[in-house]
Formats: C-alpha cells, structure tokens, sequence
C-alpha cells in the first residue's frame, strides 16, 4: 500500500532536498495568506486556530529556513563557485549577489513578521500587517523561482557524484542527523 503521505527525499539527493525546502517554504507562505485572511474577517480574533497557524509558521521560518540558507551559502553556492566556468560561471557571479541580498532582505522581513506571529500565537494580537506579509512572499516567491530555474539546474549539470554526496552529508549533518552516506 502506497503511503498517504509524500515523503521527502533523502540527503543522496540533496537538490531534490533543496527543492523539498522550497515546497514547505510555499506551504508556509500560503498558511500566512490564509492566517491573514481569517483574521481579517469581521469579529474574527486570535483563536486556538489562529494561534496554531502563527505557531506552525513561527516553528518552520525560525527553524527550518534557517538552515536551508546556511545549505546554500556555506556548501550549495561556493561548491557551485568553484566548480562553475566559463557562461555558467558567469551567470552564477551575476546571480549570486541578488540571492545573498535576497537572504538578508528575507531575514529583516520576517524579524518584522515573526514579532507579529508571536503576538498572534500568544493571542494578543488579531492582524497581520498585509504590506509586510505581501513583501516577504514576493521576495520569496521571486528569490525560489531563481534558484530552482538557475542555480539547481546549473548544480544538476555541473556537480559531480562526489561534489553532490559531500553537499547531502554536509545539509543532513546541519540538521544532526546520523549519516550512512560515505563521505571521501
């Protein structure tokens, strides 16, 4: 019997992994628009509901997103960097800018957005300011878009067994998980 659930797919695949992240990141992203929505009808206030949303979101962005941009700047794009020539490396030094100041842009909106989760998750608070919300998922939206069209098709090319074995020991140690993955 097949599972009922996707699973996801394991550190020997690490830009599938990447890619994993992302479609979580789209399902937060759409928990915030919904979340904004339903406080944003008349008499709706802070309920169980609501501040089981504003939790699932806080627990992913301050513990899984983290760590999907340390996989991408301390392994994904310097492996990426110095593997990369001629066009590609070039695109990726044009690319490569735009992505880190998207990672900051994303880590001061979601200060801003985090602090109103948190008084939505305490139930003090019965909006999301939507000016904030609307950024941060266009960034994010924007940034996805380039890394999965650009920087993941030029790493599925390019990158080696071994370069892609050493990124997936390296993304599953991140989060302490025990590998079986033989790194040389």
């Amino acid at each position: 019997m097949d599972s009922l659930f996707a699973s996801a797919p394991g550190f020997d695949q690490p830009l599938a992994v990447l890619k994993h992240c992302h479609d979580r990141i789209r399902k937060q992203l759409a928990t915030l628009d919904k979340l904004h929505l339903y406080l944003a009808q008349p008499g709706a206030q802070s309920d169980a509901q609501a501040q089981a949303a504003a939790k699932a979101v806080l627990n992913y962005f301050q513990k899984a997103a983290p760590l999907h941009h340390e996989d991408e700047e301390i392994d994904l794009f310097p492996t990426l960097g110095s593997t990369a020539q001629g066009d590609d490396l070039a695109l990726f030094q044009e690319l490569l800018p735009r992505i880190l100041q998207q990672h900051t842009q994303m880590a001061e909106q979601w200060q801003r957005l985090e602090q109103q989760l948190l008084r939505i998750a305490e139930g003090q608070a019965q909006s999301l300011q939507a000016s904030e919300l609307q950024a941060f998922q266009s960034l994010y939206q924007e940034h996805m878009q380039i890394e999965e069209t650009q920087i993941a098709v030029m790493a599925a090319r390019l990158f080696s067994a071994e370069q892609m074995q050493k990124l997936g020991g390296a993304m599953q140690a991140r989060r302490g998980i025990s590998s079986n993955i033989q790194l040389n």
